[in-house]
């Protein structure tokens, strides 16, 4: 689910279904994408936040499988970064099943 505001910010529900959540490796792999666009993305869970392009923040948030993050994203690619970042998740980081 993807909700685009009305100053351009886009917020989406993601569910972490690899096998080991969002751990070192899979964290590092979000920051590369998350800083591959100009925005500022930040990820929730739980009431916890951390940025988009903290490998040790993402990490803090503990999202194991089978939970879901919050990833809100806001600049001119807010939508593309969001989009980028829903593919890897959904890809389970490029690891193997």
């Amino acid at each position: 689910m993807s909700d685009l505001s009305a100053d351009g910010t886009v917020t989406r529900e993601l569910r972490i279904i690899n096998q080991r959540g969002l751990h070192a490796r899979a964290s590092a792999k979000f920051v590369q994408v998350a800083g591959g666009y100009q925005a500022s993305v930040v990820v929730e869970k739980d009431g916890m936040k951390a940025g988009g392009t903290s490998i040790m923040g993402l990490m803090m948030l503990a999202a194991s499988p089978g939970c879901s993050i919050h990833v809100t994203a806001n600049g001119p690619d807010a939508k593309e970064v969001v989009d980028a970042l829903e593919e890897l998740v959904a890809d389970r980081f490029g690891e193997e099943m």
